[in-house]
């Protein structure tokens, strides 16, 4: 944003010399004098006062301010900015027939304090009772919302709850569905989208603004008519690109219509609305490499992976979506500590991969060879 001459050429020094112009010559007005001293205090608050205004009006524009002055400006196109979201998962406890677990029992992942590591901790959110069997599983919710909540299979070791008859707990499978507060660029990005593609009674724009309403929703792709008349299909992925999980599918299909055709949600009577996780498609991509020598093998796959990861992300749900094999190529050559390579397999072939409405391309497996 530009900003007005008068805001940033009317420096302390500026402001100063008109001041003393005004007053007469035959007056003692150098520096030092009662004139000087007096008007340069002034000066200094008018210079002051131009910084402010610069700030003020930095605020009023959504592109350029920030925290909660961009929640007051969404807010006047009803945007709220999306809250944090507590991570989901199942533990399998280990014990006695027999043993009670109440709601509320805490389990959680080891603290490391030589590394500064915090422990996560999580409650679980039904009463249950061990089986015959000596083990069961139980639903739990992360007590801190956030994406430190999601954590990997294997971590939730820890009994924050003491219960006699409990030997062991841990978690078979990842907790999921951990968001942070909505970020002020994908804030600003949504309301950026709404402004820019307005909706108008259950039109395409009206559809993927009401999915990216729900928290973890980073993208979504609105197919029309994909069933036959009176249908749309909401496809979604998550901040990274990725697909969402099932729990943010139920939500935004909640949100726009929990029931098909009757309105009760944001979606106008009549529509069969159906909100489903893109399909993955992955993206394998094998090349031999000459190396510079200043990056090891292993540096440069890491390297060339991320880049790739955000390529993926960048074209997802695009107008043009295609995988583009010479693409791939360039990123590998502008991968620092490559200096050429040869026989680049995307998907097992030199062509070009198409993605489908309702797809959307992921890294899939990297093999670099020298």
């Amino acid at each position: 944003m530009s900003l007005p001459d008068f805001l940033t050429t009317e420096t302390e020094d500026v402001i100063l010399a008109r001041l003393l112009a005004t007053v007469s010559n035959d007056i003692d007005k150098s520096e030092g004098s009662y004139i000087y001293d007096a008007l340069a205090a002034a000066a200094a608050e008018l210079a002051q006062m131009k910084i402010d205004m610069q700030n003020f009006l930095a605020r009023g524009f959504a592109s350029t301010t920030f925290d909660e002055y961009l929640d007051y400006r969404v807010e006047e196109h009803g945007l709220e900015r999306k809250a944090a979201v507590k991570a989901t998962g199942t533990v399998t406890f280990t014990g006695t027939s027999g043993t009670v677990i109440p709601s509320g029992t805490v389990v959680a992942t080891p603290a490391d304090p030589m590394l500064s590591v915090a422990a996560i901790e999580f409650v679980t959110t039904a009463d249950t009772t061990i089986p015959a069997g000596g083990s069961v599983n139980a639903s739990i919710q992360a007590t801190t919302a956030g994406e430190n909540g999601n954590v990997l299979s294997g971590t939730i070791t820890v009994q924050g709850t003491y219960i006699a008859g409990v030997s062991a707990v841990t978690n078979a499978s990842a907790t999921t569905g951990g968001e942070n507060t909505e970020t002020d660029t994908s804030l600003l990005a949504r309301y950026l989208t709404k402004v820019q593609n307005p909706g108008t009674s259950g039109n395409k724009a009206d559809y993927k603004n009401w999915a990216l309403e729900i928290a973890g929703v980073g993208n979504a792709q609105v197919i029309p008519l994909w069933d036959g008349n009176g249908t749309v299909k909401v496809v979604l992925v998550d901040d990274d690109g990725l697909p969402v999980s099932s729990t943010i599918v139920d939500a935004v299909q909640e949100h726009i219509s929990p029931s098909a055709g009757t309105g009760d949600g944001e979606a106008p009577v009549g529509a069969t609305v159906t909100v489903a996780a893109a399909t993955a498609v992955n993206i394998n991509v094998t090349a031999t490499i000459i190396r510079t020598g200043t990056k090891t093998l292993a540096e440069i796959k890491t390297a060339f992976e991320t880049a790739l990861t955000a390529y993926l992300k960048s074209i997802a749900f695009a107008t043009d979506n295609t995988v583009r094999y010479v693409r791939i190529g360039s990123m590998i050559l502008d991968t620092e500590g490559v200096s050429d390579y040869s026989n680049l397999q995307v998907n097992s072939g030199t062509a070009n991969i198409t993605i489908s409405a309702g797809q959307v391309a992921v890294k899939g497996t990297v093999t670099l060879n020298e």
